[in-house]
């Protein structure tokens, strides 16, 4: 497989506004129903340029995420149509879409505007509808988008040239990463189980306490509802039915719709921007990439461990140093499988970490402590920059709840997605 030379950026770029939606469905709400794009996004634009202490005319340029715009909503260039619910007419723009993975190429796509020297401040955002479509040209109805029509699309990732037009079911597909780290490893397929269903429960209780999160209700509290005593024997009932040789119901994505939005600038002008801001400015150290399409065996795997030493090599980070981690996860297996290739869980040895526990907010090893996607929600584009949203909250100590037992310093941001798209960053506060 090919690798990459990743070099330091020609100067230091830094985060100093988030914002995001809450992850939901639109259309099963009355006060929601009816939202479109423009409000989405500019919601999530706003709220970033509050946080940052910027206007839009202090903001040189922006970014565009959204993985399906023309099947969800019915643009060819959904950038330019959004402008004015921010207050960014006039100013320039570029769409983009890498599926899933959208929303962590979307802080590259920032970061490297800043870093070329070419803008001083610019914004990064994604919206996505991913329970609904848009219906015919309408400006704001919309249809709840049903499985099949959802799956309809997953086709589309895959390169009709060199891949078989049917392939395995998406599940099993997915079933790679279980029965390669299952392999790997060593562990028994109960074993492999067990970690599966840990990982939704821990995904789970990190939502409960995050106030945009899509699902709130533990599987403790659901166990109880349907009369189990242990939350495992819910788990491992027909109420979490398995897809295929490992993969569980509770295992997969909840689409959903939301938006979310990051501000970036030049890191010797942050004081210029954030005036009189209290919290600390977060700089990005560096990114790494890969990408892989379905006919690499292991594809997901191969392309994190590329990605993965890119961004350890041109940061000088080491594994040790990352104290809070984040993996997009729509299907769960993903966590575990990016979190022993980051070295932020010990190889072979992270499936025990997930289930004692260690690996929920609370615990010394915190991953996607907002939820991910199978609890948090899966608004395809917009998972990317909620997931920096969240991790932006817990390095602040602003995470409510739901904050980790200390202030992390360095974060590590591992997207996945298209089949795949792998995007890998690394963020640390500045002193």
């Amino acid at each position: 497989m090919n690798q990459t030379k990743v070099n330091k950026y020609l100067r230091s770029v830094s985060i100093i506004g988030v914002g995001c939606t809450p992850f939901m469905y639109t259309v099963d709400k009355e006060e929601t129903n009816g939202l479109t794009e423009g409000e989405m996004f500019g919601y999530a634009a706003l709220k970033a340029m509050e946080d940052a202490g910027v206007n839009p005319q202090d903001v040189d340029f922006y970014f565009h995420g959204e993985a399906s715009p023309l099947n969800g909503s019915n643009y060819l260039t959904p950038n330019v149509q959004i402008a004015n619910w921010f207050g960014m007419k006039g100013k320039a723009s570029i769409h983009h879409s890498e599926a899933c993975c959208t929303g962590y190429y979307a802080i590259e796509q920032a970061v490297n505007a800043v870093a070329s020297g070419k803008y001083n401040c610019v914004l990064s955002g994604c919206v996505e509808f991913g329970d609904s479509l848009a219906v015919g040209s309408h400006p704001y109805k919309r249809e709840k988008m049903t499985m099949d029509k959802f799956l309809q699309t997953t086709a589309w990732l895959y390169d009709r040239n060199y891949t078989r037009s049917l392939m395995a079911g998406q599940e099993l597909i997915y079933d790679d990463a279980a029965e390669w780290y299952k392999r790997t490893r060593g562990i028994t397929d109960e074993q492999m189980d067990d970690t599966l269903n840990w990982m939704c429960i821990n995904n789970r209780r990190n939502a409960s306490v995050n106030p945009l999160a899509i699902e709130r209700t533990t599987y403790e509290q659901l166990a109880k509802e349907k009369g189990f005593d242990n939350v495992m024997d819910y788990m491992r009932s027909p109420y979490n039915p398995k897809m295929g040789d490992f993969l569980r119901a509770g295992g997969v994505e909840l689409k959903c719709d939301g938006a979310a939005a990051v501000i970036v600038c030049a890191t010797d002008m942050v004081d210029r921007y954030m005036g009189n801001k209290s919290h600390k400015a977060i700089e990005v150290l560096g990114i790494g990439c890969a990408a892989c399409e379905a006919t690499t065996p292991h594809f997901e795997v191969r392309a994190t461990e590329e990605a993965i030493r890119q961004v350890y090599e041109v940061t000088g980070v080491k594994p040790e140093e990352i104290q809070l981690f984040y993996s997009n996860d729509f299907i769960i297996t993903s966590h575990l499988v990016s979190a022993e290739i980051a070295g932020y869980l010990p190889y072979g040895e992270g499936w025990k970490y997930i289930c004692e526990g260690r690996t929920a907010y609370d615990g010394d090893k915190p991953i996607n402590t907002n939820g991910g996607r199978t609890s948090f929600g899966h608004a395809h584009a917009a998972s990317g920059l909620a997931d920096l949203y969240e991790a932006v909250h817990q390095m602040r100590g602003e995470a409510g709840e739901g904050q980790v037992k200390f202030i992390p310093k360095t974060t590590m941001l591992r997207g996945y997605g298209g089949a795949q798209n792998i995007c890998t960053y690394i963020i640390r506060t500045l002193d």
